[in-house]
């Protein structure tokens, strides 16, 4: 793979083996014609951001038999031009690079787009893009605010477009099968899942006043965002822990795990409440999301509860999981330790059975792009708008907390009336913060309100405060359309 991130594009997805029916002329070929193209027909695909996880993008478009990258789109010019090289060296065809992506979507002849652009871009990215016509991938989080995440899916289905959330877990047999053991009743009654993103991070430097990269035009990053000063010393990435771009580690790995979470309870819609602790500990930077964090979702209806614990300090792993999710069942529990792997295990500890497995999620993708129909999807974009949705609806929860000493809260913890030990799981915490040098007694965590939302209205009843999360003030002309304008 020479220059690109070998990890990441296998995390991503598998190359396919067999080349796939395409199109003529900007236009997807009706079924007699798919039976006629010829081979060397490819889809025309335009990726959106191209520094991190569309570096994998690249790869896996440029190597496909059934694909061709035509436009790197990336607002900093020195990765793009970078990246175009690159994908020079793979295919026969060498893309255009632009840094405007309306250019690009501007372009009849692009059939795809994929965006891994930062967090506050996926949606507007996504939403033009099939506007102008064209199928889209884009990474989770696929929303930056749950009002986005809905917006998306109407595009989709009014413009009929193909619309694959990036939770590459729906198209590994390793996640699936362990899920489908769940939903099977093979560890009995399951009323709680726990999220796990256990993944430390470093401190991203002192809050300052920075200079932009001069290959970087700042109108166009910032995008739907408020053009602001760079207050962080690494441009690219650090925007994560910065809330006008990203909502820290449960929007960034959240969405993956907080998924398979809700898929293997069998949640079809958003919960009924929220509640979220937590604080931005063990160091003081420029970064202003939380890096401890505990969420709680309930679902009253089915009696089923949704944790979600983020820690950013080094930690050691909860039944031998740290970036996945733990299953509780009344004869057994799962735990799903990667994107392809897990296994089962009795009241006892014992494995029952294990699963593993990696796929072809773009692949996938691809195959409902043929067929035009979305139901061939392993993860619509409606899968991904509600599992992102979750980890904004904690957010918001932490947002409007008010900052509580851990005596206080431990005590409010023990009122709690849920599946979850809300008390055990605070004590873990609490333990794991003292391992790293935090000394509890002294310290307070910003706990927010329990919120009542409703799922089929998504929004927050009566409560202004917790509605004005839902979507933000954009800078135009970025500005995702309201609901019915898609």
């Amino acid at each position: 793979m020479s220059q690109f991130t070998r990890r990441q594009f296998l995390e991503d997805s598998l190359l396919a083996a067999a080349a796939m029916a395409v199109l003529s002329g900007g236009k997807l070929l009706g079924a007699e014609e798919k039976q006629s193209a010829s081979p060397n027909e490819k889809l025309s695909v335009a990726v959106v951001g191209v520094n991190g996880r569309g570096n994998s993008h690249l790869e896996t478009y440029s190597r496909r038999k059934d694909t061709e990258v035509t436009y790197i789109v990336d607002a900093d010019e020195a990765v793009g031009q970078k990246r175009v090289e690159e994908v020079a060296e793979i295919q026969s065809r060498k893309p255009k690079f632009v840094q405007d992506l309306r250019k690009a979507f501007d372009d009849k002849s692009v059939d795809i787009v994929t965006t891994a652009t930062p967090n506050h871009w996926h949606a507007l990215a996504a939403i033009w893009a099939m506007q102008a016509g064209k199928h889209v991938y884009v990474k989770q989080p696929v929303s930056y605010n749950v009002s986005e995440g809905r917006r998306m899916v109407e595009t989709a289905r009014n413009h009929k477009k193909i619309c694959q959330a990036g939770t590459q877990c729906r198209s590994f047999p390793g996640t699936v099968d362990a899920v489908e053991y769940v939903l099977a009743g093979k560890i009995g009654e399951v009323k709680l899942a726990r999220g796990l993103c256990y993944k430390p991070r470093p401190s991203i430097g002192e809050r300052g006043e920075y200079q932009v990269p001069a290959s970087v035009d700042y109108n166009i990053w910032s995008g739907p965002a408020p053009v602001l000063p760079l207050t962080r010393k690494r441009f690219h990435y650090d925007w994560h822990w910065q809330w006008p771009y990203g909502g820290g580690d449960l929007s960034n790995q959240g969405p993956h795990e907080m998924d398979i979470a809700r898929w293997g309870l069998g949640q079809t819609g958003l919960s009924r409440r929220v509640f979220s602790y937590g604080g931005r500990l063990g160091y003081e930077d420029a970064g202003e999301t939380p890096n401890t964090m505990v969420i709680t979702h309930e679902f009253p209806e089915d009696g089923k509860t949704l944790v979600f614990e983020v820690r950013g300090l080094k930690t050691g792993d909860l039944k031998g999981a740290k970036i996945g999710v733990i299953f509780y069942g009344s004869e057994g529990y799962v735990v799903i330790t990667s994107y392809t792997s897990g296994a089962a295990f009795d009241l006892k500890g014992n494995i029952v059975q294990r699963f593993t497995g990696g796929g072809d999620h773009h692949g996938n993708f691809l195959k409902a792009v043929r067929s035009g129909k979305f139901e061939d999807l392993n993860a619509d974009i409606l899968q991904g708008h509600l599992s992102s949705a979750l980890c904004h609806m904690g957010n918001i929860s932490y947002n409007l907390g008010q900052e509580m000493t851990c005596a206080d809260l431990k005590k409010r913890l023990a009122e709690v009336k849920s599946n979850e030990n809300a008390g055990e799981t605070f004590d873990r915490v609490t333990a794991h913060l003292t391992d790293n040098g935090i000394k509890m007694d002294e310290r307070k965590l910003r706990v927010g309100p329990e919120l009542t939302f409703d799922p089929a209205k998504e929004i927050f009843p009566g409560n202004a405060s917790a509605n004005k999360f839902l979507t933000r003030d954009y800078h135009k002309p970025f500005v995702v359309p309201a609901a019915g304008q898609v």
